[in-house]
């Protein structure tokens, strides 16, 4: 049986509506070239791929918990990628950061059935993004993915002034769009930002599992393997 309680959905949008890694690998191939960083001695594109992703993952943990800030983020997850390769050169990083952030959100790729899914749900809830992304960014991918119609309020993390999972971004969310806990269902991929920072404040959750699967965190009210299975359950 379809839940009826819900009013409010809330959605994640990396990983969760915008295919995050397609997307992002399409930009470290512009970015390949632009820079020509084969004949900088880089010539394995997937393990710097594969060394990037190791050196932001640690660099994001310390902007969530607000021990580095975003420009700082941005810079270092490109230079200290390049260093791995002996080559200490920071305007290249910064120019490479500043590419990232321009091209980056305007690749569009989302997860299958996105806008079928959002288009039916759209006249039955009141519906909202709330994402840790950087706000300037994340912008654009809505905006050119199209899902913009879709939703009332954009949340994020950096307008709120507290990131997924603590519970004043949700708190944040619930008076910006008139919600409560009760009538609102969140619908993400990260176990702890989204399914774990929902329940913290009492608010149900629908784990979607799309690979690569991270470890669950204690159970979600409801998982599903992709966005198509929501509707069994709104």
């Amino acid at each position: 049986m379809k839940a009826t309680k819900y009013k409010h959905l809330f959605f994640d949008l990396d990983r969760t509506l915008w295919d995050f890694d397609t997307n992002n690998k399409s930009t470290f191939s512009d970015l390949f070239q632009k820079f020509e960083l084969i004949n900088k001695g880089i010539t394995d594109t997937e393990e710097f791929y594969k060394r990037y992703q190791e050196i932001n993952f640690d660099l994001w943990e310390m902007y969530k918990k607000h021990e580095i800030s975003k420009d700082e983020l941005n810079f270092r997850r490109f230079y200290e990628s390049l260093l791995l390769y002996k080559i200490d050169d920071s305007e290249l990083a910064k120019d490479i950061g500043a590419f990232y952030i321009n091209i980056s959100p305007q690749k569009t790729m989302l997860y299958p059935k996105t806008h079928e899914i959002l288009e039916n749900l759209s006249g039955k809830y009141q519906m909202h993004i709330i994402t840790n992304g950087f706000e300037e960014v994340q912008y654009i991918k809505i905006d050119r993915s199209g899902l913009g119609k879709y939703f009332e309020k954009i949340i994020t993390s950096e307008r709120a002034g507290h990131k997924k999972p603590d519970r004043r971004i949700f708190e944040f969310a619930m008076q910006e769009t008139g919600a409560n806990a009760a009538n609102s269902i969140i619908i993400g991929d990260d176990p702890e930002a989204d399914i774990v920072g929902a329940r913290e404040i009492g608010m149900d959750q629908i784990w979607v599992k799309h690979p690569p699967v991270k470890d669950a965190m204690g159970e979600a009210t409801y998982e599903v393997n992709n966005l198509i299975d929501i509707m069994k359950i709104l």
